[in-house]
């Protein structure tokens, strides 16, 4: 898909374009794409970006507070008490499936969605309002981006198990808000300084590593295991 781009998000998303494409090799996801990922795997990946969501959503509320005028605000707050609260409700929905109703899930983050979540927040909560944008932007774009294209391989998939999922990455709406908040992300970087802008491609390049890493690590199953007391 071709993304409506400006100097500094050009230059981010291209600064990220081999992670992208290892992103695009991960099992979870060409397992998604044509249909054969286990049910438990799945489960796992949802029970962990449930976690996920819940801390995203508080990271992104963080930027409406701190957002510089009234519209982008509005699109962050919309953002974290609308569309993250659709896919906290797309969750709830596949995991009643009677495929995957009973089988075990996690409760608690992994190391790595533990990471992530704690980078966000503090991006968002400490750096400049800039910097947290590029933080939180490739959960946006990256999905939607992988989202397109998976919808193109799962359509010829018949009775594809996980085929809502696949559709909510690629919904207008969805497409339309990583548009919109691509937009802001070049809004911010128009306004900032340089050592703010290299920040905020800092932060951009390592939320897509992580982004890489989440789906990596709950594919595998990952755990956290606590210190012993």
């Amino acid at each position: 898909m071709d993304w409506p781009t400006g100097t500094f998000s050009e230059r981010a998303w291209a600064a990220t374009a081999q992670i992208r494409e290892r992103i695009d090799r991960l099992p979870l996801l060409l397992e998604l794409a044509d249909g054969t990922l286990e049910p438990a795997r799945f489960v796992e990946y949802l029970a962990q970006d449930d976690v996920y969501l819940r801390g995203y959503t508080r990271a992104v509320a963080m930027l409406a507070a701190r957002a510089p005028h009234s519209a982008a605000a509005q699109f962050w707050a919309t953002s974290a008490s609308g569309a993250v609260a659709a896919e906290v409700a797309m969750h709830a929905s596949l995991l009643s499936d009677e495929r995957l109703r009973d089988l075990p899930r996690s409760t608690t983050a992994s190391g790595t969605t533990r990471a992530y979540v704690n980078s966000l927040l503090a991006a968002t909560a400490f750096e400049p309002y800039a910097v947290g944008v590029a933080a939180v932007l490739p959960c946006f774009w990256v999905y939607a981006d992988v989202g397109h294209r998976l919808a193109s391989s799962a359509a010829h998939v018949a009775d594809h198990p996980y085929g809502a999922w696949v559709a909510a990455y690629n919904d207008p709406a969805f497409q339309a808000d990583t548009r919109r908040a691509i937009s802001l992300l070049d809004e911010a970087a128009d306004s900032a300084d340089d050592a703010t802008r290299e920040a905020m491609l800092t932060a951009f390049i390592n939320a897509t590593h992580y982004e890489e890493l989440f789906w990596g690590r709950s594919y595998a199953g990952e755990r956290w295991s606590p210190v012993p007391r």
